[in-house]
């Protein structure tokens, strides 16, 4: 009986194949309803931030759209006591509390400009 054999440039041609299917798939997924690598909502990313920071009792009490990427708003307990101010940016979180003071009010004014200033014991 003879040997079937499989020819090279058969077996090139159907990995060929197999390499583009997959290819496809996978940039579907990549694409489909904001794919694998989407960011979360600034304000889940910013309250994951600050319940990390500050606790599971914490919530956002004000949030304002910054520029980029970045959020500010002031925070507080799910007790109704209110908190510092805050800038979310998706590596990081500032707080008017901690003691880079001049770091955050720079940064509030480059990202946030009209962010609203509460009175003393307001939040």
């Amino acid at each position: 009986m003879a040997r079937r054999a499989i020819r090279t440039d058969r077996l090139i041609a159907v990995l060929g194949v197999a390499v583009l299917a997959l290819g496809a798939v996978l940039l579907w997924v990549a694409v489909r309803n904001g794919g694998v690598f989407t960011e979360p909502v600034a304000s889940e990313r910013a309250l994951r931030q600050l319940r990390e920071h500050m606790g599971p009792d914490v919530e956002i009490q004000y949030l304002e759209v910054g520029k980029g990427r970045a959020v500010c708003g002031y925070a507080g307990s799910r007790r109704g006591s209110g908190g510092p101010a805050f800038i979310s940016r998706p590596n990081r979180l500032l707080l008017d509390s901690d003691p880079l003071r001049a770091e955050f009010n720079q940064m509030l004014a480059d990202v946030c400009p009209g962010f609203i200033k509460a009175p003393p014991g307001v939040y």
